[in-house]
């Protein structure tokens, strides 16, 4: 029995694919890379109809395996903690029953384990990390990649002990003992050597532990991935900021976009421009401080305390310096919070508590204008955002203040305003807390209920939301069910969401978003039937704009409403209302009645392949949410030549700007659903190229008897030139539409009559096996020019 994983995935995947299961084959061999490469759509796309495969297959290893991968997925690039526990113990338990013990991938459980522990609180579970790591360690032989792994998660865990020395000397035990075994150490642990090393405040050797990682890992001839490339460049960024060298810091850091896409390289972004800052190589402004903001939001709806901690603290320090007081206060009291949570402060407490002295040190500024005035001056002044939040918070009376005759309703609404900005800032969980905290004062004001929902579902707060709507069940049901009508639809409950303003609409019938809601939520269920009910319902309710003339009302006010009423009536072959929605927004239609089937433009349609990623068709519009597909498809896709569809009305790329056409620009919408299948059956071609004359002319002939051509190949596909061992030929690799009006048999046939004169044959071994033709013919072709 083979310990080696990959080994092991390799003859899975072979076996899984003669055994027909292509799916699960593919997210066999796909999945690791989603993972470690951040891929989040792909994997939770695959990650479901995987494991139901798997475990209706009665596959509890390649269940192991999948479940690892999402885990190393949640655990390192989202960096979840408490919200990935129940999954990490679970998967602790699953795989090590007896069936699954002797799994290769088995053992990663325990990493899985530790690292999750690390995300809550790495210093506070150091005693149970290093037991159960040494345990694994002793079992685990030092040429299995296991190994490297486990013994970077118990260095790492010296180092949340504080023992950086020790964790070096470790990582060079490991070294040798992987290197004795004849196995090179991966990339990452020149990851761990470097974090010591920066721990120790040894920063030139930090940077060169990382050359020396990357220069072993392509003397190994591997290729470092965009991964790789980004943590060699973070990681790289900190060090040279530590020591001052800001222009090599700042070449190397990645933008703040793709460390808003990848969680788990924002601390050390953060750590290096912290550094550039001081150095005043970066702008220490209100976006920055956002964007800190919003991570740490992140890292504390995610259950991850100690990193949430070690983030704010960063983002408390440059608020300090930029003056924003409140700001500076906000993230103290998040950082006490946390603290809660931790079972070991020493340190990070003296460090929360010092922030909030200096905060607190901070002046207040003075009111430009009385208290009642200040809401109406900030908005005739351009103020930073900042500052603002400071003067709303100056104007806040403390409470228990004597506020006078008019002093609750000014109290309310500047709670709501300081609220607001505080939620614009990136700290929707404090801003809720104020809300939360004035409706005990003034439960009765609508502004406060819709926008404390708001902020609970921007800071992912489920359990807010349930407390929220739970409040408002007796005395305001419609607005407890819009509450969790909406925390469902961010969690993509589209069913729940649907329950919720139906019950909603029982209450109030006359409400508009809500039914703009169910619709949405049914259109992504697949009940079209309900989507188009809803919005013909939507319109009826709908009222104008004041001042707006009966004859422009469907055309100003309700528009984008119209666009949806047209996709579901579309996906219910409604063509009547299709027609008369069509007429509300000026389209005409080239016949009067039945279908809507006419050639108005090329656009595209993006869809989604199996494996989770999108891919970008060419398509003809064939009415106002329809198109005709072009290109012959393979299993990839739910979706071939001719097939025509439904897609949505948003558009999904940016028109020319004016007086700037692009002859090439096309307009992307997403597929909807799949209206009329045409039928067609894919085969592939490969072989020489015939020459544009001779390609032309079949896919002409091909074309004249209903057949589709697609070429896949690009000008530089080259084949092996027989009369040549050196040699090469231009190849084409195609797909064949065979339309369901045609046998195998027939397509074959035709193919052959129309190739037969060509120098450099194609071959069609799936074509001719489906024929029950000679298929060793095909294999000889395929032989003899290396396809």
């Amino acid at each position: 029995m083979t310990t080696d994983i990959w080994a092991w995935v390799h003859d899975v995947h072979g076996d899984l694919v003669e055994s027909g299961q292509h799916r699960l084959a593919d997210a066999l061999a796909e999945i690791a890379g989603h993972a470690v490469e951040g891929r989040n759509e792909q994997l939770d796309a695959m990650f479901p109809e995987a494991m139901a495969s798997a475990r209706a297959l009665g596959l509890p290893w390649v269940e192991v395996f999948l479940r690892h991968w999402r885990l190393q997925n949640l655990l390192n690039k989202r960096h979840q903690g408490e919200a990935a526990m129940a999954e990490a113990v679970s998967l602790l338990e699953f795989a090590h029953r007896e069936e699954t013990a002797t799994c290769p991938q088995s053992v990663c459980a325990v990493q899985d384990f530790t690292i999750c522990h690390a995300n809550i609180d790495g210093p506070g579970y150091v005693t149970e990390r290093l037991a159960v790591l040494e345990e694994t360690l002793e079992r685990v032989e030092p040429a299995r990649a296991c190994f490297d792994c486990l013994s970077r998660e118990y260095a790492d865990t010296l180092e949340d002990d504080g023992r950086a020395e020790e964790a070096l000397a470790h990582l060079d035990r490991a070294q040798a003992r992987i290197k004795a075994a004849d196995q090179q150490v991966s990339l990452a642990f020149g990851h761990s050597r470097a974090s010591a090393l920066h721990r120790l405040g040894r920063y030139q050797d930090a940077l060169a532990a990382y050359d020396a990682a990357e220069l072993g890992y392509v003397s190994a001839r591997q290729k470092p991935d965009d991964d790789d490339r980004r943590k060699l460049a973070v990681g790289r960024a900190v060090m040279l900021a530590a020591l001052g060298r800001t222009e090599l810091a700042l070449e190397q850091l990645p933008g703040m976009a793709e460390a808003e896409r990848y969680p788990d390289i924002r601390y050390r972004w953060a750590t290096a421009v912290e550094s550039l800052t001081t150095a005043g190589a970066y702008p220490n402004d209100a976006e920055l401080g956002t964007r800190l903001a919003h991570w740490v939001g992140y890292l504390d709806t995610a259950g991850s305390h100690r990193p949430c901690l070690d983030l704010l603290l960063i983002a408390g320090r440059l608020a300090l310096r930029r003056g924003a007081r409140t700001v500076a206060l906000t993230l103290a009291a998040t950082g006490e919070r946390k603290l809660t949570r931790l079972r070991r402060t020493e340190g990070v407490a003296g460090q929360v508590a010092a922030l909030r002295e200096e905060a607190e040190g901070l002046p207040v500024p003075a009111l430009p204008v009385p208290a009642a005035g200040l809401i109406d001056w900030l908005a005739g002044q351009e103020v930073p955002a900042e500052h603002a939040v400071d003067l709303l918070a100056a104007a806040v009376p403390a409470p228990g203040a004597d506020t006078g005759e008019a002093g609750p309703a000014l109290t309310t609404d500047l709670v709501l305003n300081l609220a607001g900005a505080l939620g614009s800032l990136g700290h929707s969980a404090a801003a809720a807390e104020l809300l939360r905290a004035r409706m005990d004062q003034d439960e009765g004001h609508e502004q406060l209920v819709l926008m404390l929902s708001g902020l609970l579902i921007d800071a992912g707060d489920g359990e807010g939301v349930k407390r929220l709507a739970d409040r408002l069940i007796q005395h305001r049901p419609a607005d407890a069910h819009w509450t969790r009508a909406r925390w469902a639809a961010a969690e993509g409950r589209w069913a729940e969401v649907g329950e919720h303003c139906a019950a909603l609409l029982a209450v109030d019938p006359s409400r508009i978003n809500p039914r703009r809601l169910a619709a949405s939520a049914a259109t992504r269920l697949g009940d079209h039937a309900t989507a188009q009910r809803l919005y013909q319902e939507l319109l009826e309710h709908a009222l104008p704009s004041e001042g707006t003339p009966p004859e422009l009302r469907h055309r100003t006010v309700q528009q984008p409403d119209l666009w949806h009423l047209i996709t579901a009536a579309t996906a219910n072959r409604d063509w009547a209302v299709v027609r008369s929605t069509g007429a509300l927004l000026g389209i005409g239609f080239a016949t009067d009645g039945g279908p809507v089937d006419e050639e108005w433009q090329l656009v595209t349609i993006r869809a989604t392949r199996t494996n989770g990623s999108t891919a970008d068709l060419p398509a003809v519009r064939t009415g106002p949410a329809s198109a005709r597909i072009l290109p012959v498809l393979g299993e990839e896709l739910p979706l071939n030549h001719r097939d025509v569809v439904v897609f949505g009305p948003q558009l999904l790329n940016e028109p020319p700007a004016e007086g700037e056409p692009d002859e090439n620009w096309r307009p992307a919408f997403e597929l909807l659903v799949l209206l009329d299948p045409a039928g067609y059956t894919t085969y592939w071609l490969d072989g020489g190229w015939p020459g544009r004359e001779a390609w032309t002319a079949l896919r002409e002939e091909l074309g004249e008897a209903g057949y589709g051509l697609w070429v896949y190949s690009t000008g530089d596909y080259a084949i092996t030139d027989p009369a040549d061992e050196d040699g090469e030929l231009p190849g084409v690799y195609a797909a064949l539409g065979v339309p369901p009006t045609a046998s195998a048999v027939e397509a074959d046939a035709l193919l052959t009559r129309l190739t037969t004169a060509w120098e450099h044959p194609l071959s069609w071994p799936e074509l001719a096996e489906a024929a029950g033709v000679d298929v060793a013919l095909h294999r000889r072709i395929a032989e003899r020019y290396g396809l």
